[in-house]
């Protein structure tokens, strides 16, 4: 059984919570002209994406390749830059500072703590994501308030210094987004259909059983109440775009 079957269950008002999406990006894309999307290429990103070209609004797109993901996660890439015509950033870790982490802590070093998992996370996540950031004025992401009690309270608009944190999902349910991405034949990555609703590096993602939250397979030998990378629990303002910050913090 696919995602979609599984899924694809859109909310009764399902039809006014995409207008108000497209709305929304609408209305900050006519005040904020240097929009970016931050895609995990997870379902919600790509839903986000086709609601961008939907919108109309003059928007990029990058991904941050950690060096982690999975094959099925970089293979979305290459669909989207062929359906929309458009090119993909792809922003990498500064290859100098993963190379001296992994030789001090080793490749499993994200099992070993959660201080060594967060360092991990600094230097493969926030420290691109920073410098993918700069000279924008927003960037898009495809939070939703139901994927986690963390972000229970996100809100669609958030200002974080200089820059506009944009989020048109918060509202959607995980059967809007499979009905959304049905409705207009998305794709999707493939490890959804075996039961990865939320997806990260491959060491740090698994599948989830029956019941199980929708983010227990993130993170999974860690507390559920620290399940988070870093990308959405601080401001970005108050990171540099430079290595240095994180290769100067031991874990």
């Amino acid at each position: 059984m696919s995602a979609i079957d599984l899924y694809n269950r859109p909310s009764p008002d399902h039809a006014e919570k995409v207008a108000q999406s497209i709305a929304l990006l609408q209305r900050v894309g006519a005040q904020h002209p240097a929009l970016t999307q931050a895609s995990s290429l997870g379902a919600e990103d790509m839903v986000v994406t086709h609601l961008i070209h939907l919108a109309g609004i003059d928007a990029g797109i990058f991904v941050l390749d950690t060096g982690k993901l999975h094959t099925e996660t970089l293979a979305l890439i290459a669909q989207i830059e062929r359906r929309y015509q458009r090119s993909v950033e792809v922003h990498r870790p500064k290859s100098e500072a993963v190379v001296k982490f992994v030789r001090q802590h080793g490749e499993e070093a994200m099992y070993q703590s959660v201080a060594l998992r967060k360092r991990c996370c600094d230097l493969r996540k926030m420290e691109p994501l920073a410098r993918a950031l700069v000279g924008k004025d927003g960037w898009i992401t495809g939070l939703r308030r139901e994927q986690s009690n963390a972000r229970a309270e996100v809100a669609e608009l958030v200002q974080e210094g200089a820059r506009l944190k944009i989020s048109p999902l918060v509202d959607w349910t995980w059967g809007d987004v499979w009905h959304f991405i049905a409705e207009h034949q998305l794709p999707y990555n493939a490890l959804h259909d075996r039961f990865y609703p939320s997806i990260g590096c491959a060491p740090c993602t698994r599948a989830i059983a029956v019941g199980e939250d929708f983010r227990a397979g993130r993170w999974w030998w860690e507390s559920a109440s620290i399940k988070e990378c870093g990308l959405h629990v601080q401001p970005i303002s108050a990171l540099l775009p430079d290595s240095n910050a994180f290769e100067a913090t031991s874990p």
